[in-house]
């Protein structure tokens, strides 16, 4: 594969890489709970790091982050089918 392309993937797993450090220091530090946006996050970050490892033929690596994208979706879709909650306003 020729250089370039394998700088831009490169690119890519870096991208993904930053993601993931966001969403754990926005989580570790209370800027985000663990919400859509901090499973979104999860998500492509998990996808940009397999893609970044796809070429590099890093099998055991890609696949933990194929896992990882793929419990974000799951939390995502628990999160959204979670009933909301309704904040209780006491009127005077």
């Amino acid at each position: 594969m020729c250089y370039n392309k394998l700088m831009f993937f490169d690119i890519i797993g870096w991208i993904g890489m930053a993601m993931v450090l966001l969403a754990y220091g926005l989580l570790s530090s209370n800027k985000i709970n663990n919400g859509i946006p901090y499973q979104l996050l999860n998500l492509f970050a998990g996808i940009l790091m397999a893609i970044g490892l796809y070429p590099k033929n890093a099998w055991f690596s890609f696949t933990l982050q194929i896992v990882w994208a793929l419990i974000a979706i799951v939390s995502i879709i628990k999160l959204k089918k979670s009933p909301k909650k309704k904040k209780n306003k006491k009127t005077r």
